[in-house]
C-alpha cells in the first residue's frame, strides 16, 4: 500500500512539473520569435526584393539592417520609400555626395530612419492622419486633401499607398525624398564652411635642369624647429621710413608671437630707466620693432646691444640725417644668435677675440674680454657691457653698453701720385735731320719751320 501511494504521488510531482515547463515554453515563444531571425516574409526582404532599389541599397550602405530587424522584432513598422527616381534625378547631386561621404554616416541614418514609423499605418483611415515618431526620434505629420483625397506624409505626395504589405509591416510608395531639418542643417553647416576654406597655394612644379626632373618639396618643418633660410633673406629688402607688414597673430608658422615678445622687451628697457633712446628708435623713428616683431614669429632670435641715454647723446644730427642712417646704426647693435652676459663672457674668455655677426652685413662686431667684462668694437670707439641681461625670454636678449658701435671705416688710402711733366725736346727723324744740314747749307733754313724745331 505505501508503495502504490509513493508512486501515485511521483507521477503527480512529474505531471505538475511537466505542465510549469510547457507554461514557460509558451510565455517565452514570443520573445524567442522576436529576437531571432526575421522570416521570408519580413517586409524588410520585401523591400530589398522590391523595385525600391535606390532606398535599399542605401539602407545597406548605411549599416541599418541591423537596426531594422531588431525594430520589427519589437513591433510592426510603416516603411515610406522614395521612387527610384527621386533619388537618382531629383535629389540634389552635392546633396547626394555629402550623404555617402564616410565622415557623413550619422546624418545618412538619421535621414533613412525619418522614412521609418514604428507601427503600422493605414493611410485611408482618417485616425492615421497626425502626427508620428519616426525611428530617428522626430516627428513627421500625414495629412490629406478633403477635395482630391490626395495623402501627404510631410512635404511628399504618397502615391502608392500599402505597395507592400506585410504581417510585421506594409511599405508606402512616396513621390520624393523626406528629409529632417536637422540633417538639412548639417549639410547648410558643411557646404558654407567648404565655401569660405582657404585653400593652400601651391606653385607650380619645378624642373631640375640638370638632371629634367621634378624638384622634390622641401620637407616640413617641425614646430619650433629653427628656421631653413638664414635670418638676412627674411629680413626686410632694405632700411626705409615706411612701415614693414605687420606680422599675424602668432606669426606665420603660429610658433612664436614676436609683437608680444618685442613690445614686452620694449617695455622692459623703458622701466629699466637710461635707455629711453634707443627705445624711442626703434619705434617712432624706424619702424625695427615691428621687423623684429616679424622675424622672432618667424622663429629667429636675437640678441640686442643696447646703447645708453648717455651715449645715444653723442650721436650728431650729421650721422642721423642721412637715410637709412638710423637703421644701419642699429642694425649693427644686433646679432642674429641668442647670447647672454654669461655665454658671452665665457666664449671670449675661452677664445680671447669673438667676432659676432650682425644684421648689418657684412660688418661683424669684434668682442674681447677686457677688466673682466665683455668689450665691444675695436680701440677707437669700443663698448663696455654696461649692463647685463636687461631681458632674456630665449627669442631675445637685451645687453646694454655705454658706447655707440661703429663698424671700422674702410679707409681706402689712396697715394697721390706726383706727376712730374718734363719738357721733352722732340727728336727729329734721320731723313729729317739731313734734309735740314742741306738747307742750312745753302742757307735756305728760315723758309721750313720744320728745321727750327
Amino acid at each position: 500500500m505505501a508503495s502504490k501511494l509513493f508512486t501515485f504521488l511521483l507521477l503527480l510531482l512529474l505531471q505538475i512539473s511537466c505542465s510549469k515547463h510547457s507554461l514557460a515554453l509558451q510565455e517565452t515563444s514570443p520573445a524567442t520569435n522576436h529576437t531571432g531571425q526575421i522570416n521570408s516574409n519580413s517586409v524588410l526582404v520585401a523591400l530589398l526584393d522590391s523595385h525600391y532599389t535606390e532606398l535599399a541599397e542605401l539602407v545597406e550602405k548605411a549599416l541599418l539592417l541591423q537596426t531594422l530587424e531588431e525594430a520589427v522584432g519589437k513591433h510592426n513598422i510603416t516603411i515610406f520609400a522614395p521612387k527610384n527616381e527621386a533619388l537618382e534625378r531629383d535629389l540634389d547631386p552635392e546633396f547626394k555626395r555629402f550623404l555617402l561621404e564616410p565622415g557623413n554616416l550619422k546624418s545618412l541614418q538619421t535621414l533613412l530612419l525619418y522614412h521609418v514609423v514604428p507601427v503600422k499605418i493605414d493611410p485611408k483611415s482618417n485616425s492615421a492622419l497626425t502626427h508620428h515618431r519616426t525611428l530617428s526620434n522626430h516627428r513627421v505629420e500625414l495629412t490629406g486633401d478633403d477635395s482630391s483625397g490626395v495623402k501627404f506624409i510631410g512635404t511628399a505626395k504618397l502615391i502608392t499607398p500599402n505597395a507592400i504589405n506585410r504581417p510585421d509591416g506594409v511599405i508606402h510608395g512616396i513621390e520624393q525624398l523626406l528629409i529632417p531639418r536637422s540633417v538639412q542643417q548639417d549639410f547648410n553647416n558643411r557646404r558654407s564652411l567648404r565655401s569660405i576654406s582657404a585653400v593652400i597655394p601651391e606653385g607650380a612644379p619645378e624642373v631640375d635642369p640638370r638632371t629634367h626632373r621634378l624638384k622634390k618639396s622641401a620637407p616640413p618643418v617641425n614646430p619650433g624647429a629653427p628656421p631653413v633660410l638664414p635670418i638676412y633673406g627674411a629680413m626686410a629688402p632694405g632700411p626705409s621710413l615706411a612701415p614693414a607688414p605687420a606680422p599675424g597673430p602668432g606669426g606665420p608658422h603660429h610658433h612664436f608671437n614676436g609683437m608680444r615678445q618685442v613690445k614686452d622687451f620694449i617695455q622692459t628697457l623703458l622701466q629699466y630707466g637710461g635707455y629711453n633712446e634707443m627705445a624711442d628708435i626703434l619705434v617712432n623713428l624706424t619702424s625695427l620693432a615691428t621687423e623684429m616683431g616679424r622675424l622672432v614669429s618667424e622663429g629667429y632670435v636675437l640678441t640686442v646691444l643696447a646703447p645708453n641715454d648717455e651715449a645715444m647723446a653723442k650721436l650728431t644730427t650729421d650721422q642721423l640725417s642721412e637715410p637709412g642712417a638710423p637703421e644701419q646704426i642699429i642694425y649693427y647693435h644686433i646679432i642674429p644668435e641668442y647670447r647672454t652676459e654669461e655665454s658671452m663672457y665665457n666664449t671670449v674668455r675661452r677664445f680671447g677675440k669673438l667676432s659676432y655677426d650682425t644684421l648689418r652685413l657684412p660688418h661683424k662686431v669684434l668682442a674681447q674680454e677686457a677688466d673682466g667684462s665683455v668689450r665691444f668694437g675695436h680701440t677707437d670707439g669700443s663698448a663696455y657691457l654696461f649692463d647685463p641681461d636687461i631681458y632674456t625670454d630665449g627669442r631675445i636678449s637685451v645687453q646694454g653698453i655705454d658706447s655707440v658701435l661703429f663698424p671700422p671705416e674702410e679707409k681706402a688710402k689712396e697715394e697721390k701720385k706726383i706727376i712730374k711733366v718734363a719738357a721733352v725736346k722732340p727728336r727729329r727723324g734721320k731723313l729729317l735731320e739731313v734734309a735740314c744740314q742741306m738747307l742750312e747749307a745753302i742757307g735756305q733754313d728760315s723758309r721750313f719751320t720744320t728745321c727750327r724745331l
